[in-house]
């Protein structure tokens, strides 16, 4: 059976990609999503919000779920940069601060929208983590690794635990807690719990 949706223009033809367009689809993306939530969203809504044809965001992405987990791997990776700074606190800190800063933005909400899905979204919660979640996890990881290579913390010390404690603490205040997931939290969460466990 023939597919419905519309196909991609031939390899070679068309006009070049314009990457602030994409980025502008992106950000329509994202704040549909955090109105709406997954299930709501839409291909229209995204090309009404963005004043854009759906053939464009078609072009692009096959499916919303595509262009949701699209969006979401892009905005880390281009907010998120991995810090090196020359010890663990400092890296630890300056990676658990952005990622505080990227959550109680615009991503945040569209982040929350998300999570409330996935135990209904099987595909949607499979992409998610592998886009989102796990490149987290191993940029926490590759700091901690390189602590245990300088001396700073032991080969024995709970990085996998304090990776798994570093984002509940964060998703927890954002999520479920009535207080502001600021600095100040996130500078107590490091101090009182993440690298005394690291340095024990």
């Amino acid at each position: 059976m023939a597919s419905l949706e519309p196909s991609r223009p031939p390899a070679g033809r068309g006009r070049p990609r314009d990457a602030s367009r994409d980025a502008a689809l992106r950000q329509a993306a994202m704040e549909v999503l955090a109105q709406v939530g997954y299930r709501a969203l839409t291909m229209d809504a995204v090309a009404a919000h963005a004043r854009a044809g759906k053939a464009t965001i078609y072009r692009r992405w096959d499916s919303k779920l595509d262009l949701v987990i699209d969006t979401c791997n892009e905005l880390v990776q281009r907010r998120i940069p991995e810090p090196d700074l020359g010890s663990v606190a400092a890296d630890l800190g300056e990676f658990l601060r952005s990622f505080a800063t990227l959550l109680t933005g615009p991503v945040g909400k569209a982040a929350q929208a998300l999570v409330g899905e996935l135990p209904h979204e099987p595909e949607l919660a499979l992409k998610f983590r592998e886009s989102f979640l796990l490149p987290q996890r191993d940029v926490l990881r590759r700091i901690m690794e390189r602590g245990v290579q300088r001396g700073e913390i032991s080969p024995d010390a709970p990085v996998d635990t304090v990776g798994e404690l570093a984002g509940a603490g964060l998703i927890y205040r954002l999520m479920l807690a009535d207080e502001p997931l600021d600095t100040s939290f996130v500078d107590r969460l490091l101090n009182e719990g993440l690298l005394p466990l690291l340095r024990r």
